[in-house]
């Protein structure tokens, strides 16, 4: 016997000492064991002196059991028997055992049954070879292989057992549980027949028609196929979904997960991936939320765009369509980082169908050496990469002169609109109550000229390289300062901010939330509504009288 076997079958005595002590045991009255029938009875007292040998039809009861087998060895004085063939054993109506051989101890309540043994209860059958019958507190013990058939499910395992009072089992080694829409693989694993609830534990696997679920601990309803989870779980779908998480709770039928704690969640087929210590995902609207150090992961293109915010929100419209997109809103305390962008906000939208992720409330976008913010700012992505940016309300593009860190060129106006080619800012246009500051370097060595301020109603500049080539406007109003003539204050425009504190470094630090300070934050302007006419005094009174 191996120590395995041994540590099992310690396990087992544990458990019945346990019901002892429990205060389980029945029957405590009359426990003597009484011969009423057998066509033959004989006894051989020289070579079997305590023993009576019973064929045809022998009938014993104990109590309110009631035993029939085809041939038997009577113990009377020890109060047990040996039954051999056809061996049946009913406790009232509702359990019934039935074995090829038993040997039943009246004392002890304990009936060993072996070969082609059958328990019957309640609408519960065990099929085994060998079963140890507790009679007393109406446990059975199987090690030789069992099958648990209820009316919904069937469980096979090694070992195990059944407790006929509460109607639970446990199972051991090369445990496996089949139901109507998933089939478990466990080492060990408890189960409540009146509830259809099995506790998993130890490391397991349940395969569903749509997905593999790997867990180490939980709980399982076959009924309504909801299940709970709290150790080491991974939920793999076909569709190249994928949530862990230190819990998770999951409802396979309407295709709903709640997971809690380092919770990752990925859509391999979007190119998409949730963190966070609060994730719901709900499959059938393709809607999820994300919370508590929530990220937000995009790894579609060869650069990996990492955001991060208090909550994330992502719906699905016409789902099941070829028309699918997705939006995703993120809010508050926004950060993003992947190395050609970054950007901070309040909140943020990403609408797939038009390939617009919008800012809000106090956006920044970095490129390169050149920062653009206002009140919105509009991103339009092709293919992941940017195609163009749209800044409405309080617009301020900064660039950052390779030459000199102290200088910057800047622009404001009340909307700009900056075009890309692959990744870089190609042209710019400025829009409305337009002020430049711009520094033109000499061709030949790029040394400063000089300082150009101007103002005008639109502006477009055009760039090579991160390099301003030319500017275009209407018609402008300015003055050229040379380089030693700049008055003091006069190379920043009124509205100047360099954000450099600000910007994410990386992907690690955009859980680092820093604010603007105060003096920077962009008050929103209000739209307001054109004068309505009114009417004067003789016009009202005369309007009345109509009325």
């Amino acid at each position: 016997m191996t120590g395995r076997k041994i540590f099992l079958l310690l396990l087992m005595s544990v458990l019945v000492v346990t019901s002892v002590m429990s205060g389980r045991r029945r029957n405590v009255g009359d426990n003597k064991v009484r011969l009423i029938h057998a066509d033959v009875l004989h006894m051989d007292r020289d070579r079997m002196p305590d023993v009576q040998v019973l064929n045809g039809k022998v009938h014993f009861v104990q109590g309110v059991s009631r035993l029939f087998c085809d041939s038997a060895y009577f113990y009377e004085q020890s109060n047990s028997f040996k039954a051999f063939g056809h061996v049946r054993m009913y406790r009232g109506d509702t359990l019934s055992l039935t074995s090829d051989y038993a040997f039943f101890d009246g004392n002890e309540e304990l009936a060993i049954a072996r070969h082609n043994v059958v328990l019957k209860h309640k609408g519960r059958t065990l099929y085994t070879d060998s079963l140890n019958w507790d009679k007393a507190y109406g446990i059975g013990y199987f090690f030789d292989g069992g099958k648990l058939v209820d009316k919904k499910n069937t469980l096979t395992s090694d070992w195990g057992q059944y407790d006929s009072e509460n109607s639970k089992a446990v199972f051991n080694y090369n445990v496996v549980l089949k139901s109507k829409n998933a089939t478990v693989h466990s080492d060990t694993l408890y189960y409540d027949t009146h509830t259809s609830v099995a506790e998993i534990i130890g490391p397991s696997d349940i395969y569903q028609k749509d997905g593999h679920i790997y867990t180490e601990h939980g709980f399982y309803n076959t009924d309504t196929d909801k299940a709970s989870f709290f150790e080491n779980t991974v939920i793999t779908r076909e569709d190249g979904k994928k949530m862990v998480g230190d819990s998770i709770y999951y409802d396979a039928e309407n295709g709903i997960s709640r997971a809690f704690r380092n919770v990752v969640y990925v859509d391999e087929k979007d190119k998409r991936q949730l963190t966070g210590h609060v994730v719901f995902y709900d499959d059938s609207t393709g809607y999820a939320f994300a919370t508590d150090n929530a990220t937000m992961i995009d790894f579609s293109q060869k650069d990996t765009l990492y955001m991060h915010a208090d909550s994330f929100k992502l719906y699905t419209f016409y789902k099941e369509t070829d028309s699918v997109y997705r939006k995703v809103y993120a809010y508050h305390k926004v950060r993003a980082y992947r190395t050609d962008v970054q950007a901070v906000c309040d909140s943020l939208v990403y609408n797939q169908k038009d390939s617009c992720l919008s800012m809000y409330r106090d956006p920044i976008l970095w490129h390169g050496n050149q920062q653009l913010l206002g009140e919105v700012v509009n991103t339009y992505l092709n293919d992941s990469t940017i195609n163009r940016v749209h800044v409405v309300g309080q617009a301020l593009s900064v660039q950052q002169l390779p030459e000199d860190s102290t200088r910057f060129n800047q622009i404001s106006s009340k909307e700009m609109i900056a075009y890309f080619v692959d990744g870089n800012v190609r042209e710019g246009h400025a829009i409305d109550n337009v002020q430049t500051i711009f520094y033109p370097q000499d061709e030949k060595d790029k040394s400063f000229i000089g300082m150009n301020f101007c103002e005008t109603t639109l502006l477009k500049a055009f760039m090579n390289d991160s390099t301003l080539e030319h500017v275009w406007m209407p018609s402008a109003m300015g003055t050229i300062f040379p380089m030693t003539q700049i008055p003091a204050g006069r190379d920043h425009l009124a509205s100047f901010a360099w954000f450099d504190y600000i910007r994410p470094m990386d992907k690690n630090d955009i859980y680092i939330w820093r604010p603007k300070s105060q003096d920077k934050v962009l008050r929103v302007t209000e739209r307001r509504a054109a004068p309505r006419n009114k009417l004067s005094g003789q016009q009202q009174k005369d309007t009345d009288i109509t009325e």
